[in-house]
């Protein structure tokens, strides 16, 4: 039957059916409230987006046996992973080939690496990518340095065209040898090199004066100079050049973006407290990379990227070295290196 109004019983219908859109809509608002406040009181990693499915909170990263991964120890030990609600498990590794061999298998998810890495990974198809900058060279503290040996002829740059300078071949090394006599004057014709891959051996070589000058890093090179041999050339004036990077595999990436966001979050709060504090660490400093034993007492904190990542100039250098030298076919771009939606706001 068809109500008119003034009804008594269309009144009543009528009351009856804005009482019950009154109610749906309350519990629909309700509900959108309720689920709002829910998102708002989960940590970040533990959805995943859209999906809503929690988001696994573990990851496993490979840390070289150097000072850049100081920040990830600073990390664990103050509890900023846990402060992220993450769990994160470091896994040693004693050389480069060891890190790559994890990560292309998945035993990993991420790892500090240079840069040379992602682009031999990334040729055909996007398998890794960058998220952070771990550390780099700055005007007063170096990465790597080629130094001379004890009691020679080599004080400058110049003095080395045509003398052997012992590097391993094919590797981050090689690409910051070339770069730095480069920018100091030297050609490519100019430049001689003598592999030797083991670090420890190129070090013992050229305190004997076997090797005439090579390539080392710090804090072996600051060891060497302390220990007679003479500073040529290093990084910290051309700090564009070295690098170490945080990379994750396209799976991580993909599987745990709010996982690997939390774990850079966390790096970057150590890197910054590391940087305000330096004397706190400067034992763990000593531990983790390694300082020899001769300059553990005068050996400085070096300064740690904040919120930083390789520019698309820094990479396509990079490629550019890597295609001149025949270790890539073509070109790889930024896009597929590099994804800095990952850095602290």
């Amino acid at each position: 039957m068809r109500l008119a109004s003034g009804d008594a019983g269309y009144d009543r219908s009528r009351r009856m059916l804005f009482g019950s859109r009154f109610r749906w809509l309350t519990v629909l608002s309700l509900a959108v409230v309720l689920g709002l406040t829910l998102s708002a009181c989960v940590p970040p990693g533990e959805l995943q987006p859209g999906a809503g499915i929690p988001e696994d909170t573990t990851l496993k990263i490979a840390l070289l046996p150097i000072m850049d991964v100081l920040p990830f120890h600073v990390a664990q030990t103050n509890g900023y992973f846990a402060d992220e609600g993450i769990s994160v498990e470091g896994v040693p590794v004693k050389s480069g080939q060891e890190n790559a061999t994890l990560m292309q298998t998945g035993q990993v998810d991420g790892q500090l690496t240079d840069l040379l890495g992602p682009v031999l990974f990334n040729q055909e198809e996007e398998k890794v990518k960058v998220v952070y900058t771990a550390r780099r060279a700055y005007p007063d503290s170096p990465m790597f340095s080629i130094v001379a040996g004890p009691g020679g002829e080599i004080k400058a740059s110049a003095d080395l065209k045509g003398v052997p300078i012992g590097i391993s071949q094919n590797t981050v090394i090689e690409y910051l040898t070339d770069r730095l006599l480069q920018a100091e004057g030297l050609s490519s014709e100019d430049i001689e090199i003598t592999e030797v891959s083991a670090i420890p051996v190129r070090f013992e070589l050229l305190m004997k004066g076997e090797l005439p000058a090579a390539m080392l890093p710090d804090p072996l090179a600051s060891g060497a100079i302390a220990a007679g041999a003479t500073i040529v050339v290093d990084d910290s004036s051309h700090p564009e050049l070295a690098q170490s990077v945080l990379a994750f595999t396209t799976e991580a990436l993909a599987d745990k973006p709010g996982t690997v966001a939390s774990f850079v979050r966390a790096w970057d709060r150590a890197a910054a407290e590391i940087n305000a504090n330096p004397d706190a660490y400067k034992d763990l400093l000593i531990e983790v990379g390694r300082v020899p034993e001769m300059i553990q007492g005068s050996f400085g904190m070096p300064p740690f990227p904040e919120g930083s990542i390789t520019s698309e100039s820094e990479m396509q250098d990079v490629v550019d070295w890597m295609v001149g030298k025949g270790l890539i076919e073509q070109a790889v771009p930024y896009e597929r290196l590099v994804d800095p939606g990952y850095l602290p706001l």
